[in-house]
């Protein structure tokens, strides 16, 4: 690997250093962009199928007509991993709607920006080790989640802001992530993560019918929950609810599952449906990433 890691811009390889993007670019002027979290376990990307729907539901959300084909996307990161000399690796893909005049309202023709970047991510799977640090540290915080009404919940565009406020509501903490509820109070997800908690054997998730992101490793964890008999439920819950769990986990691309040792003041910590789901996940991805 490189020490100055390259990055693919609008069809070029260039060093991170060097990488920009216009100032007149929306996605930096106003957020406007789709992007997607990606994980490389051993050069392959995992659920790549699963990434793309999701990317195109954002971009249908936006309206934005990119015109790139998913084979064309696939290329850009397997030429940027090549580049890099990495087979485990995070990586993000963004488009944005392009340089266009100064305006709010987007023209419908696009000329997209499009940006992967790679960093290495020590793997996943049977034999690796997560990349947390022991548990989460979970903080409820005053910031209440966008109503899917406003700003689509499923949309994963640049526009993060409301995940920069709960976190930074965590300033003087030891928290690790913030935990935002609806405007009704009912808890819908982390900034950047979903909930998941187990009570009397039944795993609970906040539904995607509230402003909650449709994640894609929450989505795999219902399945393997599903095909392993353990019986789940998606719903609508108040704090209270994840207080009396008997254990709790959050999920992301990065994390994957990462038990959580605490909401708040109240100890929760991980236990045996966390662990096997974990188990599941890792044999999920050595099956599709690492046996030949």
């Amino acid at each position: 690997m490189a020490d100055d890691l390259l990055y693919h811009v609008d069809g070029d390889l260039v060093p991170a250093s060097e990488a920009t993007v216009s100032v007149d670019d929306r996605g930096f002027r106003y957020g406007d962009a789709a992007f997607e979290t990606l994980r490389a376990y051993g050069g392959t990307i995992f659920a790549w199928d699963r990434h793309v729907e999701r990317l195109e539901q954002t971009c249908e959300a936006l309206s934005l007509a990119h015109g790139l084909s998913a084979a064309d996307l696939r290329e850009r990161i397997d030429e940027t991993l090549a580049a890099n000399d990495l087979v485990d690796a995070y990586v993000r893909l963004s488009i944005t709607r392009g340089v266009q005049p100064g305006k709010l309202t987007p023209r419908p023709e696009v000329d997209p920006t499009v940006v992967i970047y790679v960093t290495p991510l020590p793997r996943g799977g049977l034999e690796g080790e997560p990349i947390w640090d022991g548990p989460a540290t979970v903080r409820s915080v005053e910031t209440r989640r966008v109503p899917d009404d406003a700003l689509p919940a499923s949309a994963k565009t640049h526009n993060y802001l409301n995940g920069i406020l709960a976190r930074a509501e965590l300033r003087g903490t030891d928290a690790d992530e913030a935990l935002l509820s609806d405007l009704e109070g009912t808890v819908a997800e982390g900034a950047t993560s979903n909930l998941f908690f187990v009570r009397d054997g039944l795993l609970c998730t906040p539904t995607t019918d509230g402003p909650v992101l449709p994640g894609i490793t929450r989505e795999l964890v219902l399945e393997l929950a599903e095909d392993a008999g353990v019986p789940t439920r998606e719903g609508r819950y108040d704090l209270e609810d994840v207080f009396g769990a008997d254990e709790a986990f959050l999920t992301n691309r990065t994390w994957e599952l990462r038990p959580i040792g605490r909401v708040d003041d109240v100890p929760i910590g991980g236990g045996p449906v966390t662990e096997r789901l974990s188990r599941l996940y890792d044999e999920r991805v050595e099956k599709a990433c690492y046996e030949e």
